[in-house]
């Protein structure tokens, strides 16, 4: 007989602290895209990404999870009844994948796998509002982000993970190279062709206002990044260690692969190019850290680093505003790392490489099958984005007026501002105050006579 369920401490612990780690990457993104961005839109691009936790988070939990991880319903979407937030789920057996042979399943309870997922909702919809910076009306960006989780998040994460058709196609992906990146790029990419482009764009400079900012958000989601990746393995063993190496790998390479090509082509390297460097290796590694050798992340990381360095251009040459290359980093850096299991996937790696890779023994049966599976998420995300942001544009309107925009959408959209320059002081003469200097006065402070040394 079966052995009665059991909670296994380990896989849960492991699993709590990798769900922890990836909700730190929303906020990281927040100051990623902050940096990023024109000091006058700062909070409202971190403000998206807050958001993006409240909203997704209570979507997920009420049905969310239902729709990707429920009982299979025609290969498209899980049963809505299965996981309801107006369900509990607190009894010995409900533990995540448990079955009448193997009650424990995982050892996991189902909460603690239902966080796990949440946070991968959470950010994969952040990840698209990169694009849209400085004129996106935050009622309209709310409503899209809604609907879109609902209908294309939720079926496209069960379609990949939890038994839909792309699954059974035999499509590889480990952490979320095509649920997440390319899903989130292909919805960018639609909403930007709807917008429009920001007032000034290309002709006036829109550089980042706090580099530091954007180094600050590339450590927390480099290091959110290994829960993300290591954890998708819901336990520790070879491959939680196999998928940690391999992010590190990658990544590390794609900052030099990104650097590269700034140099060749620049001449000078930048702290901007190294972060979005690292963030174009995280994406690329997602799908493929269990499948792949460690030398064959690296080589996937410079490949990404320097691909995705030349693919940021594209929105100059095609004329499509990306505000923050959520396109050039994140689509093409998912699709890079989904067909890169077809190429350097390694059955023995990882006993789930049914197929091998072009280069490692097999043929292209596995490219072929990575290939579609990215195409149809790439289509769909992209159709159902763009009917939803055209929707939402002609009803409640998706986009501020211009006159916002250039005062600062900022102040347009939450009437306050990332950075106060005015006085400190108020009516007691502010700055000159506190310098010891009466409003007008030429005259100096009064102080003692100090060092030369100490005084500069």
């Amino acid at each position: 007989m079966p052995e009665a369920p059991t909670i296994d401490t380990g896989n849960t612990a492991w699993l709590l602290v990798s769900t922890a780690l990836v909700l730190l990457m929303t906020p990281g993104l927040a100051l990623f895209y902050g940096g990023l961005n024109r000091s006058k839109g700062v909070l409202n691009m971190m403000m998206m990404s807050f958001s993006s936790i409240g909203l997704v988070s209570v979507l997920w939990f009420f049905y969310g999870f239902s729709m990707a991880f429920g009982t299979d319903q025609g290969s498209v979407v899980g049963n809505i009844g299965d996981y309801l937030g107006t369900k509990t789920f607190l009894g010995e057996g409900d533990l995540w994948g448990a079955t009448a042979e193997n009650p424990s399943g995982t050892g996991i309870p189902l909460y603690v796998f239902m966080a796990f997922q949440m946070m991968f909702a959470v950010i994969t919809v952040a990840l698209i509002s990169g694009a849209i910076s400085d004129r996106t009306k935050f009622s309209g960006w709310l409503l899209f982000a809604g609907a879109w989780a609902t209908l294309v998040y939720f079926p496209v994460a069960h379609w990949v993970w939890g038994g839909g058709f792309i699954y059974d196609l035999g499509a590889l992906d480990f952490a979320g190279g095509t649920a997440v990146h390319i899903n989130a790029g292909a919805a960018a990419l639609a909403l930007v062709l709807v917008l429009g482009k920001r007032a000034g764009w290309p002709r006036e400079a829109m550089k980042p206002h706090n580099i530091p900012l954007v180094a600050l958000g590339t450590g927390l989601l480099w290091f959110g990044w290994f829960g993300f990746n290591a954890g998708s393995e819901l336990t520790a063993d070879s491959i939680t260690g196999l998928a940690f190496i391999n992010t590190q790998l990658a990544t590390a390479a794609a900052v030099l692969g990104w650097l590269i090509v700034e140099k060749i082509r620049d001449g000078k390297p930048t702290l901007v190019g190294a972060s979005s460097g690292a963030i174009a290796g995280l994406v690329a590694i997602t799908p493929a850290c269990a499948f792949v050798a460690p030398w064959a992340a690296t080589l996937l990381g410079l490949v990404a680093g320097a691909v995705c360095a030349l693919a940021v251009s594209l929105k100059y040459k095609l004329g499509y505003d990306d505000s923050l290359d959520v396109v050039g980093v994140h689509f093409v850096g998912g699709w890079i790392g989904c067909l890169w299991i077809g190429l350097f996937g390694d059955s023995s790696v990882n006993a789930l490489v049914a197929n091998d890779g072009l280069f490692t023994g097999g043929g292209v049966k596995q490219l072929g099958i990575q290939a579609l599976s990215a195409l149809i998420v790439t289509v769909y995300s992209f159709v159902v984005a763009f009917v939803l942001g055209f929707v939402i544009n002609k009803t409640i309107g998706f986009r501020i007026s211009k006159e916002a925009e250039i005062d600062g959408i900022d102040l347009a959209e939450h009437a306050e501002s990332g950075y106060d320059l005015s006085p400190a002081g108020g009516s007691g003469g502010g700055a000159f105050a506190m310098a010891g200097l009466k409003p007008g006065s030429s005259a100096a402070p009064e102080t003692s006579p100090v060092s030369e040394k100490v005084s500069g």
